[in-house]
């Protein structure tokens, strides 16, 4: 607990410090959590990171994440890429007479849209003209504030299993835990700014925060359970791995992206 307190301290503090300075200094280290997710994803599926599915994963994740209209380019578009994506891999397969199967390629191409799609929102949101501080901190402290009320009300009053068959820990009072203290850290952002957010947008995200974001830790637990471990890495120590730590937003951006909750 020590270990954890103390990494926990030390990168929330790099973190929240990186984040508030935005720009390219934001860039890097999202563009650094994507590389060592994605390649904890590979690790994950049993997959070298110098494995031409690996490469040709990680090829197509970057292109997924990189903002091209910030290096002044035209940014290729989302369907184009995937599809493109889905040829390489798929040839792959033809070239090495199926010693890489078609499996092996659907889980590099449901990688690289995983990860670098979800760091992307993370910063589409970040780099936004309106707001994009204030409303990047709404959407992360609605998601920790899931996390923390979750931890705390299961602790106190969890009884009833939430999904025992993939995370024995987590109960349906934690669950409730964390929506309404998300709910209530967004309330509370929607009351200090009214003139940037009403009250009713901000419950909305809030709650597609804690719901969105419970889902996506469930992901993450179901998919280390099938592969039969506890944590996805171990660069953070007491934390794990990138992935453990950012299974919640990678789901929780992209929705609030696509449904155009956030300003951007």
């Amino acid at each position: 607990m020590k270990q954890r307190i103390i990494t926990g301290l030390i990168g929330g503090a790099a973190f929240i410090f990186l984040t508030v300075l935005g720009g390219w200094f934001f860039f890097a280290l999202l563009l650094l959590l994507a590389v060592i997710g994605f390649m904890e994803y590979t690790r994950m599926n049993g997959v070298s990171a110098k494995h031409p599915l690996s490469l040709i994963g990680l090829a197509g994740m970057l292109v997924l994440f990189i903002p091209w209209e910030d290096f002044g380019l035209d940014s290729p578009a989302a369907i184009h890429t995937i599809w493109l994506l889905l040829f390489l891999l798929l040839t792959v397969t033809v070239l090495t007479k199926n010693v890489i199967t078609i499996d092996g390629a659907a889980l590099m191409l449901l990688g690289a849209l995983y990860v670098g799609y979800g760091f992307h929102a993370m910063y589409e949101v970040r780099n936004a003209e309106l707001h994009g501080l204030l409303t990047t901190c709404l959407a992360f402290g609605a998601i920790w504030a899931s996390d923390i009320g979750a931890y705390f009300t299961g602790r106190a009053f969890g009884r009833n299993k939430l999904w025992p068959s993939i995370s024995p820990n987590k109960t349906i009072e934690g669950s409730i835990g964390g929506i309404v203290l998300s709910l209530a850290i967004a309330a509370i952002f929607a009351w200090i700014y009214p003139d940037i957010i009403s009250i009713s947008r901000a419950l909305l995200i809030g709650l597609i925060a804690a719901v969105a974001g419970q889902f996506g830790d469930l992901i993450q637990s179901a998919y280390k359970r099938i592969r039969g471990i506890k944590d996805t890495g171990s660069i953070l120590p007491g934390h794990g791995g990138v992935l453990d730590r950012c299974d919640s937003w990678l789901i929780v951006f992209p929705l609030l992206v696509m449904t155009e909750l956030l300003p951007l």
